[in-house]
């Protein structure tokens, strides 16, 4: 990143976001860093197996690419509600296939499973890396990233005169097999590679979930530096403002304050550590029960309950102004989204639109609301799907962003920071 404009508390901010994402190639990379900065912070990890405290402490768990951490102050009891700021951790990308070295026409090759809705073109010509996790056979697990290592080779325009005039359309099985290496595949093996960089044999390997990211550094850039370029923006920017808050929240307050980041957003949440699945629940439940409540109990604190969806939004594309709706217009660096959709794929309502006011007030910053074009269909988030499972008045927000799904996306230099301040201010109200 770049040093030569003097560090603001903003451009601090955004050095530790670039920090974090540069961290974090992987879902399961992101959960890693979450919870060492979460532990620096005076958190600790809990498993899933034990038994757990019931007193006042700051904890987390992680489960596979998820983590869920929170505030249990000493003054909580079984009706004390939730303040909960939820995002996820996973991005829209490839991930590597079974028998994933492949040989053609001299070139070695790795076989790739689109993930979720990437802008296919924005991942040609770019150094790319490997990152996840692998599964051995004496059941040990290792988190390993290769660095550059591959790339999607994009036809030379004098082999497809037509490209620019006609569109460039790309089949995911025919031309979306990355390049590795020139030797020939007998003599090289990925996953051997791999286990190589966790110092095991690749016949150990029993099984992996390896995804593909991109390594170009995040970089500040613009006319006077407004513009802040990143891979992963959606969603690790929700990810890092959502721990940001965290870390610096005081001990006591009467709520219990939580930080959930899930995995498999943007395949549809459906998994155990996707917002569909039972984490947040089974985790509020054991909370619960650590206090005492009954089903009762449950209920009323849930009916005092708020739920903060945290994911990346659209500002408005000044080549393409028509996509959007053609008076709400958001744009970077002028403050967070409000995100709101009549067909409830974001959840906010209107006691939802007043409680975002006011956290956004209370941190002395501006926002923006957002909504889709009539025309143009809407995405969603684990907003709803939070609402559906919990019954807890849940609000959709997020960074307004350019090339969303892109390799390497864009929002606005300040409006981190002030993402992050308005989520303290909604995790943690005051007077």
């Amino acid at each position: 990143m770049s040093d030569t404009v003097q560090t603001t508390p903003a451009r601090a901010h955004l050095d530790d976001l670039a920090a974090f994402v540069s961290a974090s190639p992987s879902s399961f990379h992101a959960v890693q860093e979450a919870a060492r900065r979460l532990t620096e912070s005076g958190f600790t990890e809990l498993s899933e197996r034990d038994e757990w405290p019931t007193g006042a402490g700051k904890r987390f768990v992680l489960r596979d690419g998820a983590i869920v951490a929170w505030i249990q102050p000493a003054s909580a009891r079984p009706t004390t509600p939730f303040r909960i700021l939820g995002a996820h951790t996973d991005s829209p990308g490839f991930k590597l296939k079974p028998k994933p070295t492949t040989a053609s026409h001299g070139w070695l090759q790795a076989g790739v499973e689109v993930y979720g809705g990437p802008l296919y073109n924005s991942w040609l010509d770019r150094e790319l890396e490997f990152a996840g996790r692998l599964a051995f056979a004496d059941g040990t697990v290792a988190l390993v990233r290769t660095g550059p290592f591959l790339r999607f080779p994009q036809l030379a325009v004098h082999l497809d005169r037509g490209v620019n005039s006609d569109g460039l359309r790309l089949d995911p099985q025919k031309h979306l097999n990355p390049i590795i290496g020139v030797r020939d595949a007998a003599s090289a093996d990925v996953l051997a590679h791999l286990a190589a960089l966790a110092g095991r044999d690749g016949d150990e390997v029993a099984g992996y979930d390896i995804s593909v990211a991109a390594t170009t550094a995040p970089a500040v850039f613009g006319m006077n530096e407004e513009f802040f370029a990143s891979g992963r923006l959606d969603n690790l920017s929700s990810v890092h403002a959502g721990l940001a808050a965290m870390v610096d929240l005081p001990d006591e307050w009467d709520a219990i304050v939580v930080f959930a980041a899930f995995d498999h957003e943007e395949v549809g949440s459906e998994s155990r550590s996707g917002a569909s699945g039972p984490l947040l629940a089974d985790i509020l439940a054991r909370i619960g029960a650590g206090l005492g409540a009954t089903v009762s109990d449950s209920a009323r604190a849930f009916a005092g309950s708020w739920c903060l969806s945290a994911d990346a939004g659209h500002a408005v594309h000044p080549n393409y102004p028509e996509r959007h709706d053609p008076v709400n217009r958001p744009i970077v660096n002028g403050g967070p989204l409000l995100k709101i959709n009549a067909n409830q794929r974001y959840t906010t309502d209107a006691l939802g639109a007043a409680e975002w006011a006011r956290a956004c007030a209370q941190a002395g910053v501006d926002y923006q609301e957002f909504v889709s074009n009539n025309a143009v269909p809407c995405g969603s988030t684990i907003g709803p799907l939070t609402a559906t499972r919990l019954g807890i008045r849940t609000l959709d927000v997020g960074l307004p962003l350019l090339s969303m799904h892109s390799a390497r996306e864009m929002c606005g230099a300040e409006d981190p920071a002030a993402f992050t301040a308005a989520i303290a201010a909604f995790l943690h109200p005051t007077a």
